[in-house]
């Protein structure tokens, strides 16, 4: 590839400077140490309304629902790595980063319905989870989602990040191990997208 390494850095959380913000930031300084730009959106943010299921996408590959989601697209399309930060909610990702999920339909239906080739070399990945610990059943599906949607947007999940235990805000600081974990992914990301032929 040319040029500087974009990583886009998703924040999955309805509140700001939580527990998974804050290890999304150790993963932007990661990404920051190691040459690339982090770009960030925040899913709360973002203006993306649900999927209607519609199936218009599978006519075109275009989803017909006008609205912050098109930016979401164009991050999407243009990032060399993607990274992704939740906190886990029962069992799951928030609805504002679910609802973003939801929408990449589009990609899906390019691939499966409209027979677009797979990509071969997919761009780097990370899924950093913060669960209290309070869940029986864990953080796995939080996880899974991110690397379903990861599929079809060509992007392979190369590190998932799971810290369970932190609940009140700005407790994930007594976690200095999984802050430099963090980083350590955010570097490597930046790293591997450096290292993608260009055209890829």
């Amino acid at each position: 590839m040319s040029g500087t390494p974009r990583v886009l850095c998703i924040a999955g959380s309805p509140r700001r400077n939580g527990n998974s913000d804050r290890l999304l930031l150790a993963l932007i300084e990661g990404v920051e140490e190691a040459g690339g730009v982090a770009v960030r959106l925040v899913a709360a943010d973002a203006g993306v309304a649900a999927c209607r299921g519609c199936h218009r996408c599978s006519k075109d590959g275009q989803c017909v629902v006008r609205d912050g989601m098109d930016d979401v697209y164009a991050l999407l399309d243009s990032a060399d790595a993607i990274a992704v930060a939740a906190p886990v909610f029962f069992a799951t990702v928030p609805a504002v980063l679910k609802t973003i999920y939801d929408r990449c339909q589009p990609y899906w239906a390019r691939r499966y319905v409209l027979g677009e080739p797979a990509v071969t070399r997919k761009r780097p990945g990370a899924a950093l989870v913060v669960g209290g610990g309070g869940d029986p059943f864990g953080a796995t599906c939080a996880v899974t989602p991110t690397n379903s949607v990861f599929g079809v947007l060509g992007v392979s999940l190369d590190h998932v990040l799971e810290v369970i235990g932190p609940d009140e805000p700005r407790d994930i600081e007594r976690y200095t191990d999984d802050l430099a974990a963090a980083r350590v992914i955010g570097r490597d990301l930046a790293e591997r997208a450096s290292r993608r032929p260009v055209g890829e």
